[in-house]
C-alpha cells in the first residue's frame, strides 16, 4: 500500500554545471538551498540585501545591482536606534548610520560584479503580499507596527510585469545568464490560512506565464514537493510552517538530480567527503594516525583541484597541509 506519491520532477532543459556561477535571491528557502549550493563548492552569492519575500522588492533590488546603485544617507530611515534601509533585510541595520551603508554599499558592489558574469540566476519568491509605506513597497517592514503600511495582495498581472521587466535589464547586463524560479514551500500564516494560498497561487499563475514568455526562465517545483509529495507535518519544523531537515535534504536531492548535469552529480559526493574530512576534530591531532589522515586527504584535495581548477578547496587544503 502506498501512503504518499511520489512527484518527481522534469529534468531541466539545460542542466547545471559545477564551473556555472549561480546567483540567488529572495526568501529563507533561498539561503537554504544557497547554503547546500556552497557547501558542495559551487561559486554563489545569495541575498545580496538580505531575505526578501515579495517579488517587487526581489525585482528592485535586481534594478539597484545594475548601474550598481550606490546608497547614500537618505536612502536610510532611523528607528529603535538603528539606521536600516527600507530595501535591505535588518542584517543590514546599525547604529552608526555610515557603517550601515558602507555594508550596504559593499554588498551592491559584489552583487553588480557577480551578476555580469553569473550564468544562473535562482530566484525564489515567498509572498504575492506586499506592504507598501507613502506608495512604495517595501522589502522588510523592521519591526515598525504594521499599521503604519499599507497591506494588499499582488494581482497575477502585477507579479509578471515587474518580474519581466527586471529580468529583461538584467539579461542586457548580462545575455548569456538563465533563470530559475521556484516558490517557497514556507507558509505565511500570518496572513492567514486562505490568503496564503491565494498569495501562493497567484506566484504559481504568475511564474507560469513568466516561463511562457521568456525562453530564459525555468521553473523548479520545490513548493509542489513539500506541499503535494511529502504532504506531512513530520517534514516541519516545530513552527509547523516551515520545512525542517529532512525536507529541505528531499528537496535538495530532487533538486540535484533534475537540474544538475551528470558531470557535476557525480562529483558532490568527492566534494562533500572533502570538506566532511576537513570539518573533523582529532581526539589527538600529533598522532600518527591523525597525521597519516591529514596527508591522505590533502592528496585527495590536490588531485581534485587539478582536475576542477574553477573550484576553491583553498579553506580545506590549508586545514590539511598542517602535517
Amino acid at each position: 500500500m502506498n501512503f504518499r506519491l511520489e512527484f518527481t520532477p522534469k529534468t531541466l532543459a539545460k542542466p547545471i554545471r559545477h564551473e556555472d556561477k549561480l546567483f540567488l535571491i529572495g526568501s529563507c528557502f533561498t539561503e537554504q538551498i544557497g547554503q547546500k549550493l556552497a557547501h558542495h563548492k559551487f561559486r554563489v552569492i545569495d541575498n545580496p540585501n538580505g531575505i526578501l519575500f515579495n517579488p517587487v522588492s526581489i525585482a528592485a533590488s535586481l534594478s539597484t545591482y545594475i548601474a550598481p546603485k550606490i546608497y547614500a544617507e537618505p536612502d536610510l530611515f532611523y528607528h529603535q536606534e538603528l539606521w536600516g534601509s527600507w530595501a535591505h533585510h535588518t542584517r543590514f541595520s546599525h547604529p552608526d548610520k555610515q557603517v550601515a551603508l558602507g555594508r550596504i554599499n559593499e554588498s551592491q558592489q559584489k552583487a553588480h560584479r557577480f551578476l555580469k558574469e553569473a550564468d544562473w540566476l535562482m530566484l525564489t519568491l515567498g509572498s504575492a503580499f506586499v506592504y507598501e509605506q507613502s506608495g512604495a513597497v517595501v522589502a522588510n517592514c523592521h519591526k515598525v507596527p504594521t499599521d503604519k503600511f499599507l497591506k494588499r495582495l499582488l494581482s497575477v498581472e502585477e507579479v509578471v510585469d515587474v518580474l519581466e521587466k527586471s529580468l529583461r535589464e538584467t539579461i542586457l547586463l548580462n545575455p548569456g545568464l538563465h533563470c530559475l524560479v521556484t516558490i517557497s514551500p514556507v507558509r505565511h500564516l500570518r496572513d492567514g490560512f486562505v490568503e496564503n494560498n491565494r498569495s501562493k497561487a497567484t506566484l504559481i499563475l504568475a511564474v507560469e506565464e513568466l516561463c511562457r514568455r521568456m525562453p530564459q526562465v525555468f521553473y523548479f517545483p520545490a513548493y509542489e514537493l513539500i506541499i503535494d509529495d511529502l504532504r506531512d507535518y513530520r517534514f516541519f519544523a516545530e513552527d509547523m510552517v516551515h520545512p525542517n531537515y529532512a525536507a529541505t535534504q528531499y528537496v535538495w536531492e530532487k533538486f540535484r538530480d533534475t537540474c544538475f548535469d551528470k558531470a557535476c552529480i557525480g562529483l558532490l559526493d568527492r566534494i562533500a567527503e572533502i570538506v566532511q574530512a576537513a570539518s573533523h576534530k582529532a581526539f589527538n591531532p600529533s598522532s600518527n594516525a591523525h597525521q597519516k589522515f591529514l596527508h591522505q586527504y590533502e592528496g585527495k584535495t590536490k588531485a581534485l583541484m587539478t582536475d576542477y581548477p574553477y573550484i576553491d578547496f583553498s579553506r580545506e587544503l590549508s586545514i590539511f597541509a598542517q602535517t
